[in-house]
C-alpha cells in the first residue's frame, strides 16, 4: 500500500489510520486512547485513536492557543 488511508467510525468515535496493509503483529499504547500498530519487524503500520473527536478538538485548541500566545512560530 502506497497511500495512507484514514477511516472514521462515527458510532464508536474511533479514527483508524492505515500506513501499510501489512499484517499487524503487535501494538503499543502511546498514550491513553492512542495505539500504534506494528508489523512483525516492529515497524509502524497504523494508528488507532479512541475518542477521536475529543482528541482532535483538544489538539487543535492547544495548537491555536499556543500560536496566539506566541509559544510557537510555525
Amino acid at each position: 500500500m502506497n497511500k495512507t488511508m484514514m477511516t472514521y467510525f462515527k458510532d464508536e468515535d474511533i479514527l483508524h489510520v492505515v500506513i501499510s496493509d501489512e499484517k499487524e503483529s503487535g501494538s503499543i499504547e502511546l498514550s491513553p486512547n492512542i495505539t500504534a500498530e506494528l508489523n512483525e519487524k516492529g515497524e509502524l503500520i497504523g494508528i488507532e485513536i479512541l475518542e477521536a473527536s475529543t482528541f482532535i478538538r483538544d489538539t487543535i485548541l492547544e495548537r491555536a492557543q499556543a500560536k496566539l500566545l506566541g509559544l510557537v512560530t510555525a
